[in-house]
């Protein structure tokens, strides 16, 4: 999408917030994320609204409305939805404030923050059901851990594997993928992670759940602790994914009865998240000329070679990255 584009579509957004909240509106930038949806704090005397600008031929406003009622009804503090235009790929929303997690992340005030995000975590997994939201399947999960080898691999290191190393990294994938398969399944957010998180009453705010699916019950807790922009000492990990893993076993959540095994199955289904970010990331500066994130892939090279150096069965990636020359 071009500038003119861009620009007449908040133009029309600019036209159809109006109708719905009245006079006097004064529209500034929120946010932009990784995709092509974009936001507008919109400010009327001393309230705020959030407007999301999706355009309809990128992105599709119909997920979002379905999960933020799934996780109202599971007591998730999301935005409400004020107003919607799903042809046009317009959404007005409450305001949740200004200030992420990740915003404010500190040694002080970690625990007490990873604390009510494991709390909402777990109250999301509790309204779990099957049907309800696309399967985290075998298919799914292969297509996005193959972005590493065609975004990462094949454009940004601009290299071709020989057939040994792609017969390599294709064993690594199935084995990555059968561990993740072998785990429970529930609501999964998908990217539940410290920077769609918000400051707000209750705490936190959860915002960009579109993509959310059934799947993997570690999921989550992998992507909240192996962050794409913040990095915490292993200690401090294992004993927040304690934490999770002690109240979801409490709120009978089909957690394994041995935590080894579970912090196992956290680093397994790490490993697909973190192979994948790598391709989106790359992919994200190469298709979208958004370069910024290209600057966060050393902390999952980090996250990959960490976790591979500590299981046999995943030396051999650990020697693909070694020829490959992806150091920390």
């Amino acid at each position: 999408m071009n500038s003119s584009q861009r620009d007449s579509r908040l133009t029309t957004l600019m036209n159809w917030a109006p109708q719905v909240l009245g006079k006097g509106l004064s529209f500034a930038p929120a946010s932009a994320d990784a995709s092509f949806r974009r936001y507008f704090r919109i400010t009327q005397n001393t309230n705020t609204y959030i407007a999301m600008d999706a355009p309809p031929d990128k992105e599709d406003v119909r997920p979002f409305l379905h999960v933020a009622k799934l996780m109202q009804a599971a007591g998730v503090h999301v935005p409400t939805i004020l107003a919607e235009d799903v042809i046009q790929g317009y959404l007005l929303l409450d305001d949740l404030g200004t200030q992420t997690f990740l915003d404010v992340l500190n040694d002080t005030n970690a625990h007490e923050l990873y604390s009510s995000a494991i709390d909402t975590l777990i109250k999301w997994q509790l309204a779990s059901k099957p049907n309800e939201l696309p399967q985290y399947d075998k298919a799914l999960l292969q297509r996005e851990i193959n972005l590493f080898l065609e975004w990462y691999i094949n454009k940004h290191l601009q290299h071709t594997l020989n057939e040994q190393q792609a017969l390599t990294l294709q064993q690594m994938f199935a084995l990555i993928i059968e561990r993740n398969l072998a785990q429970a399944n529930v609501f999964v957010h998908r990217d539940y992670m410290p920077r769609n998180l918000m400051i707000s009453v209750p705490n936190p705010g959860v915002l960009d759940f579109q993509d959310a699916v059934y799947g993997p019950i570690s999921y989550d807790v992998a992507s909240l602790f192996r962050d794409a922009f913040i990095s915490w000492p292993e200690e401090r990990v294992i004993d927040w994914v304690a934490r999770y893993w002690e109240r979801a076993r409490d709120a009978a959540l089909p957690v394994p009865n041995d935590f080894g095994h579970f912090y196992c199955d956290v680093e397994w289904m790490g490993l697909q998240r973190h192979l994948k970010v790598l391709g989106i990331f790359a992919r994200i500066n190469y298709r979208d000329g958004k370069p910024k994130y290209l600057a966060d892939t050393l902390r999952f090279i980090g996250y990959v070679r960490h976790t591979a150096q500590r299981y046999d069965e995943l030396r051999p990636l650990l020697k693909l990255f070694d020829q490959l020359g992806m150091q920390v």
